[in-house]
């Protein structure tokens, strides 16, 4: 045990690091695997499947193909050997602690993996007969009642497919609700402490975005705020716990001012994660808030693939929700609430719909299984566990990591850092790649913008003291290094598949086709 290892564990003693080691033949280093495109490996000529030459009547009168199709021809081997090789230079939860936690990779429980593959949930077609898909429908419906419970709201909508969607369903919800009072608010007031999507959803939604400044303690100057309500201001988007890790003591005075003065409140809840069976953001006077089922409830990120954005609303602003939702009838069966029907549903002020559908039937199904497998009081655990384990990170680096609001008390589930005091030229970027020749994915980096050099580390609940122990060994062995200006962390990383990237000019020009030199 030391000072950089305070829980005993051993770290590699291997050399890689202190010697030159040469290359290999292959460009394999042992079990780390070089891996060409697959375009490189492939050959257009060739096929994995023994075919029979196609003639003339196989299609009569479609046109045939004049040229190759330029795909590789691979056998099964060699296709699943290349996609095997990619996948292990992918860093994953299964492999070890993710300092991004449930913004980016959240442990997904394999019990919600099983019940979303059920017969009856996996191939369930939106299209069927409503009569046909009973138990979807009420699976879906028990899911809605959870979050409506969890929050202290009064109606949910269930279909926006993510957090930025469920922004502007929210949004969606206080035009309609203004239109029918026929007040024409303008403003949308975003404090800088909110997420970063906040102002760009609300500038999509046709608002004018103004900011609200932060205290010295990282939290919503309520005197600046209160100061710039007015007949304008069509409501306020909050994030609590905000994106400086920190729950907004002042949120139940914000949120009295702000209906006092005739506007709404939206509260981001992609920090939900960190309060979820401890308070309820309908208490505190909230009338919209997106909840990422992804985040809180564990179901898997889509990568722009399938995700989930669930909007619980207030009394004031439920009957401006979009369609469909379900209801429960007094037979015990659950049907969809849709146009045909909705004005006998007391919903006739609907604004319209968020997508298609009825929603991400997998990710509801993962929710519920969460959700239902942790009862009410695992929930209280979940949150208190992300919480103390965000301390725990926060306390064991604050004195070789600055810590721009450590002495604001405890954080959330999100501890935060910056790049204050390290060597000249060195900065959060250089850490962040050192990070990755210690085995860990980089925590999110330089966000929040009112923090310089911001590194935002979220641990979740789900991690033991051992590994944090270990992540912690390796950001004050990093912090050091860096305060130090060890000239061989400019470089980093050294054990990579690859070396320090150019990722702004890959963002800007991205080479997406591939092209024989």
């Amino acid at each position: 045990m030391n000072e950089l290892n305070p829980s005993g564990w051993r770290p590699s003693t291997g050399e890689i690091g202190t010697v030159d080691v040469p290359p290999t033949f292959t460009g394999n280093r042992a079990l780390q695997l070089e891996e060409p495109l697959i375009f490189e490996i492939g050959s257009v000529d060739q096929c994995g499947v023994d075919l029979p030459d196609a003639d003339d009547e196989v299609l009569p009168g479609l046109p045939l193909r004049a040229a190759p199709v330029d795909l590789p021809g691979l056998s099964e081997p060699e296709a699943v050997r290349h996609y095997t090789r990619l996948s292990r230079q992918n860093y994953a939860i299964d492999l070890g602690l993710f300092p991004l936690g449930s913004c980016t990779m959240k442990h997904n429980p394999r019990l919600n993996e099983k019940v979303a593959r059920l017969p009856g949930f996996a191939d369930v077609h939106p299209l069927q007969p409503q009569q046909t898909v009973q138990g979807a429908l009420k699976a879906m419906n028990e899911l809605a009642h959870w979050l409506i419970t969890l929050t202290g709201m009064h109606g949910v909508a269930m279909t926006p497919k993510a957090g930025a969607h469920g922004e502007l369903c929210g949004l969606l919800c206080i035009r309609a609700a203004l239109e029918a009072r026929g007040d024409l608010r303008e403003v949308i007031l975003v404090p800088e402490s909110a997420h970063g999507t906040n102002p760009a959803t609300a500038a999509f939604a046709g608002f004018r975005v103004e900011n609200i400044p932060a205290t010295a303690e990282g939290r919503v100057d309520l005197a600046a705020l209160t100061a710039r309500l007015g007949p304008d201001v069509a409501g306020v988007m909050i994030t609590n716990p905000n994106t400086c890790g920190l729950f907004e003591c002042d949120m139940k005075a914000i949120s009295d001012a702000v209906h006092v003065a005739g506007g709404y409140v939206y509260c981001d809840g992609a920090n939900f994660n960190a309060i979820v069976g401890r308070v309820r953001p309908g208490d505190l006077g909230v009338d919209a808030m997106h909840i990422n089922l992804h985040k809180t409830f564990s179901t898997p990120h889509g990568g722009g693939g399938p995700g989930s954005g669930p909007v619980v609303l207030s009394e004031a602003l439920a009957p401006f929700g979009p369609l469909p939702f379900s209801a429960r009838q007094a037979d015990g069966s659950v049907r969809l609430v849709e146009e045909e029907n909705a004005a006998e549903e007391g919903h006739s002020q609907a604004f319209g719909r968020m997508c298609a559908f009825h929603g991400q039937m997998g990710m509801y199904t993962r929710a519920l299984a969460y959700i239902l497998s942790h009862g009410a009081d695992g929930l209280r655990q979940v949150s208190g566990d992300a919480v103390l384990n965000a301390n725990y990170v926060l306390r064991s680096l604050d004195d070789v990591l600055d810590a721009p609001f450590g002495a604001a008390g405890p954080c959330m589930h999100e501890a935060l850092f910056s790049d204050d005091g390290f060597a000249e030229g060195f900065s959060t970027l250089d850490l962040a790649k050192g990070l990755i020749d210690e085995g860990f994915h980089p925590m999110t980096v330089y966000f929040p913008l009112v923090v310089h050099g911001a590194m935002l580390v979220e641990p979740t609940e789900t991690e033991s003291k051992a590994a944090l122990d270990q992540f912690i060994g390796a950001m004050r062995s990093l912090a050091q290094r860096a305060k130090a200006g060890d000239p061989a962390l400019k470089s980093a990383p050294h054990m990579a598949p690859r070396r320090r990237l150019d990722e702004t000019l890959a963002a800007r020009k991205p080479k997406l086709v591939w092209r024989e030199a």
